[in-house]
């Protein structure tokens, strides 16, 4: 499976979703994952097809995962929880 679009997203699509976002471009890298684009958004920004993973913070998820597969957070701003949880993902689905 092919990742071409990741999506963090947070309650009012501001802060917490940007850090999120600046994060995962920092552990795409790290992994040498190119060509995926990364954004982010409010919750209501998320549909069915805006992206094939979501990032976001465990409050959430009961929302998100309606819409797709979802990488989920305890803590947005851990970076070596995000690196665990999107690294084991990505292998999951065959990226790395």
């Amino acid at each position: 499976m092919s990742i071409k679009k990741i999506m963090c997203a947070c309650g009012s699509g501001l802060g917490s979703s940007f850090l999120v976002e600046m994060n995962v471009k920092k552990v795409l890298k790290k992994f040498g994952v190119e060509g995926v684009e990364v954004a982010h958004g409010a919750a209501t920004d998320v549909y069915k097809g805006a992206a094939d993973v979501f990032v976001c913070g465990k409050d959430m998820y009961n929302i998100l995962s309606a819409y797709g597969p979802c990488v989920t957070l305890t803590n947005i701003i851990s970076m070596a929880e995000l690196e665990e949880k999107l690294g084991a993902y990505l292998k999951e689905v065959g990226v790395i």
